[in-house]
């Protein structure tokens, strides 16, 4: 009777742990595929929701196995391989996606410029995008199975129907995942994803284990193989928790053409930094991705910073007290130092990006962050300098309770290639940055690539007048790491920007790109970039119409002209 107790005991337990691993293999999925397949929140919310139907088809196909224990036995021994595996299966398939052409394009001795992303090379391309929903949809389905299966096996055990049976097996399910959801945001999300995976498969191998010890008797000479076979995939699991992140950084590295010196995953974001040779007398070219999207390149880094920073503080009436928004990279930032501000807030969400752009880090005897500290001139370590970290969309309304006022701001922020980055484009963001900046100061906003995303360039312009701001100008130039790029420069009152700019002879600063007559080159445009224009939405909170043309002309590759709708989008304003 004791015994039979403590096996009922056990399962209920299990229930617990296993709900547990089910969930953190729900957050571990769509995170990782998140960031493997770009547009975070979407994916997060597409896997959560697969892996959710498909924990109800596996609870359904529960009932065709006639022997729950010997299935229950093999199920986690199962849900351990798929899930302890299932990280560096993902970045496997999406480096052989990006570099098979490549490869088959030098075996061939093909010239370069020759496209081989046709026929089996888009096939796999395509299952690259494919495989993290297909395991997610595997796993959804045999995590789904576990609970129908334990709830036949504690009837089994006890020779009759449980008149409590389905009430006490989800109260463990439902305890058991709560736990896990702490346990994941206290701390198991910030572990390399190989890592978590390999300790979650581990609690699966525990619990299947504890199954064979305390159901030999059922399971028979069952027993042996399914031991060996947790036995086998312990030792992956093993495999996978000491060498899964250094693998899985391999992985990723090699979809870099340049040589990986430094890589991280944040809270937030995963950062790189990449190190190109040109030559023995020519200083490498350092280039830092956030979550695989180029920001900068040292090379030409000097166009971008020069036209985001000066044009807006030449056209400010004063540069005593400047706001940046974004730029943790510190670049933008040494270029404002030079006029000399009395004080600079920067607002940033990651202070672990911040912290690499401000201390030496060590690797062995090399500070691999030092060229890019010479490139930033320290700028961090100005005492003028005070950082805030967190949500910008929630500092700046702290910023504004307190009374602050600004005589420039600086918006130097990713594209809106994600829902959460869109309200940092929306008109009500820019309505909050316009009542923080003085009457007679300037905003300058990147804004993304006006050749490549003509639309959601247009409507970033059209949200900044919504906003409220009296004078809105575009302009653009060619920095080579990015093509074609585009920014605005927007004032609350008075003379429009470009204006001001141009009653300096020479800018008060010394600059390596920007000067008057280059800075009002760039407000020239073709005659015919603005047609449509007014048919282009605002970005609204509530619409993602700068996130929704971004998305649609990269996915595309859509070049000028563009067409103007968006696909799906709002028919009309949303107010």
């Amino acid at each position: 009777m004791a015994v039979r107790r403590l096996r009922d005991v056990y399962l209920i337990v299990a229930t617990g742990l296993l709900a547990g691993c089910g969930l953190v293999y729900e957050y571990l999925m769509a995170a990782y595929a998140g960031r493997v397949l770009g547009a975070l929140e979407t994916v997060v919310f597409a896997m959560i929701g697969l892996m959710i139907l498909a924990m109800g088809i596996g609870a359904f196909a529960a009932r065709c196995f006639r022997r729950p224990l010997t299935a229950f036995a093999v199920l986690e021994l199962a849900i351990a391989f798929v899930g302890g595996g299932a990280v560096l299966a993902i970045a496997a398939v999406n480096a052989l996606a990006y570099l098979a052409p490549v490869w088959f394009a030098d075996f061939l001795g093909l010239p370069d410029g020759v496209d081989l992303r046709g026929g089996a090379m888009a096939a796999l391309e395509s299952l690259a995008g494919v495989l993290p929903y297909a395991i997610g949809a595997l796993l959804g389905m045999l995590v789904g199975m576990e609970i129908p299966l334990i709830a036949r096996i504690r009837e089994q055990l006890h020779g009759h129907a449980l008149s409590h049976n389905a009430g006490t097996v989800y109260g463990a399910d439902y305890i058991g995942a709560g736990v896990a959801a702490g346990v994941w945001i206290g701390g198991m999300m910030l572990l390399p994803a190989p890592v978590a995976a390999a300790l979650t498969a581990g609690v699966n191998l525990l619990v299947g284990v504890g199954f064979l010890v305390l159901f030999a008797r059922w399971l028979g000479r069952r027993t042996v193989v399914l031991a060996v076979g947790h036995a086998a995939v312990a030792a992956m699991a093993v495999w996978v928790g000491v060498n899964g992140q250094d693998l899985e950084a391999r992985l990723e590295d090699m979809l870099y053409l340049d040589q990986v010196v430094y890589s991280k995953n944040t809270a937030v974001q995963r950062f790189t930094v990449t190190r190109r040779y040109v030559g023995p007398e020519r200083a490498p070219v350092y280039t830092l991705y956030l979550n695989g999207r180029t920001q900068f390149a040292s090379v030409d880094e000097y166009i971008y910073h020069d036209l985001l920073v000066h044009p807006a503080l030449a056209a400010s009436a004063r540069q005593e007290r400047v706001l940046v928004v974004g730029g943790g990279d510190g670049l933008a930032l040494r270029e404002i130092l030079k006029w000399d501000p009395q004080s600079v807030t920067l607002v940033d969400l990651d202070p672990e990006l911040v912290e690499f752009f401000s201390e030496p880090v060590r690797a062995g005897a090399e500070v691999v962050n030092a060229p890019l500290l010479a490139l930033n001139e320290h700028s961090f370590n100005d005492p003028r300098v005070k950082t805030r970290f967190g949500d910008a969309y929630l500092i700046v309304d702290e910023l504004i309770a307190a009374g602050r006022r600004f005589d420039a701001i600086v918006v130097d922020l990713p594209d809106p290639y994600h829902p959460d980055l869109n309200r940092l484009y929306a008109s009500r963001f820019y309505a909050k940055l316009r009542h923080l900046l003085a009457g007679d100061g300037a905003l300058a906003v990147q804004s993304t690539s006006p050749y490549h995303s003509r639309s959601a360039f247009m409507s970033i312009g059209r949200t900044l007048e919504h906003a409220g701001f009296a004078h809105v100008e575009p302009y653009h130039a060619n920095v080579p790491t990015f093509g074609e790029w585009g920014w605005h420069l927007a004032v609350p009152r008075g003379r429009p920007g470009s204006a001001r700019v141009a009653e300096h002879e020479r800018l008060p600063v010394e600059t390596r790109w920007a000067e008057p007559a280059t800075i009002a080159a760039a407000f020239a445009f073709p005659g015919d970039f603005f047609a449509g224009r007014d048919d282009i939405l605002i970005n609204r909170l509530g619409n993602y119409a700068a996130y929704r043309y971004h998305q649609r002309a990269w996915e595309e590759g859509a070049l000028l002209p563009e067409t103007h709708a968006v696909a799906q989008a709002p028919p009309a304003e949303i107010p």
